[in-house]
């Protein structure tokens, strides 16, 4: 039997299921906010506590989640980022500004107090029409309170020709079925100045994106809409949900376990790089990718020793076991890059990448 819970509408309370293995949310496509326990001081939590946050919703309860949270200034980093390429560490350190890294791909984002981090937990679908589904509500959202608001890119929201809002996600699959996470910022305000010097956007990625620097792409709802913060947080939670779901004690408790994995050195910093880089290179519709590899010493053709690639490229299968340790050993040649790689099915792990983008990032370096 499967326990209920009682959640509040915005006017009526009624009853969903807690946790649901292998039974279909009630209420589909409705989006249920997810709030702290009264009394829990949610503005004094770190990063990691919402990131924790968002996996225990996804793995813990049924249906569609949303909320909202903030932080002290912070940099956050995707999961195959090479945060020393990605990150003025040292800049970070001197401010107080605190360093994580995700579980989803994606690019490097500051957070703040200035700016709102949106969290989205869904029904896993395809990764276009999940993505679609939420930016398309949002900037509909964006919309009604009179902004030129579209969705664009793999993961922007727009406002004009300028960002005003970016998401990443990842997959988590249970037993019962995958959960997806979605999540990114909501640029209310921002510190620019700061944004500029905590991240280090690469030359590449800047062109393709048309401007010549940080400041020239981004732009803040404050800009162009004269709501104060705590209006528009409230106006975006009528907007998006119509229920609400208060989190237990209990639920916290389970949160904190999740939320220490996220302060592990290993995971932060993540495993040690080899140092021989390529130039960063973009795919149009796949992301900006780093190839760090050594080649076996005396070998003709050349054979590639080790490999890491890393980028802000988005991830949905797991980039060690079907792209690095098959292309470890093979011939760095046309032939024996789709011979190493002949089993697998890219796109599932990197969306929209192609055999032959991949062999010429690799041999083109």
């Amino acid at each position: 039997m499967v326990g209920l819970q009682t959640v509040s509408t915005f006017g009526e309370a009624i009853k969903l299921p807690v946790a649901v293995p292998g039974i279909p949310a009630v209420c589909k496509n409705v989006m249920i906010y997810a709030e702290l326990p009264e009394g829990f001081a949610g503005e004094k939590q770190k990063l990691p506590f919402f990131l924790a946050m968002e996996e225990f919703l996804a793995r813990q309860r049924g249906g569609e989640y949303f909320f909202m949270w903030q932080v002290a200034p912070t940099v956050i980093f995707g999961r195959n980022q090479d945060i020393e390429a990605e990150v003025n560490l040292d800049y970070c350190r001197e401010h107080g500004i605190g360093v994580y890294r995700r579980k989803s791909g994606g690019g490097c984002v500051y957070a703040d107090r200035n700016n709102i981090m949106f969290s989205h937990i869904a029904i896993c679908g395809e990764v276009a029409t999940t993505f679609m589904h939420y930016t398309s509500a949002v900037a509909s959202m964006l919309r009604e309170l009179g902004l030129d608001a579209a969705t664009t890119g793999r993961n922007d929201i727009m406002i004009g020709d300028r960002k005003v809002s970016g998401y990443a996600f990842y997959n988590i699959n249970l037993p019962h079925g995958a959960r997806a996470v979605v999540h990114g910022t909501m640029l209310y305000d921002a510190d620019i100045e700061s944004m500029m010097h905590a991240i280090t956007p690469s030359a590449v990625k800047l062109e393709a994106k048309g401007v010549a620097s940080v400041r020239k792409r981004v732009t803040t709802v404050r800009e162009h809409c004269g709501i104060t913060l705590d209006g528009f947080k409230a106006f975006a939670r009528r907007r998006l949900c119509d229920s609400v779901m208060t989190l237990t004690h209990a639920d916290i408790a389970a949160i904190r376990e999740i939320e220490q994995g996220y302060y592990e050195s290993a995971w932060i910093y993540g495993k040690r790089r080899h140092r021989n880089l390529s130039v960063p290179k973009r795919i149009e519709g796949v992301g900006e990718f780093i190839v760090d590899m050594t080649l076996a010493d005396g070998s003709e053709p050349p054979r590639i020793e080790a490999l890491d690639i890393t980028g802000d490229f988005f991830i949905t299968g797991d980039i060690d076991a079907e792209i690095i340790r098959p292309l470890t050993g093979c011939e760095l040649t046309p032939e024996g890059v789709a011979a190493a790689l002949s089993g697998v099915d890219l796109p599932s792990v990197i969306p929209n990448l192609s055999v032959e983008s991949l062999t010429a990032l690799l041999i083109d370096r």
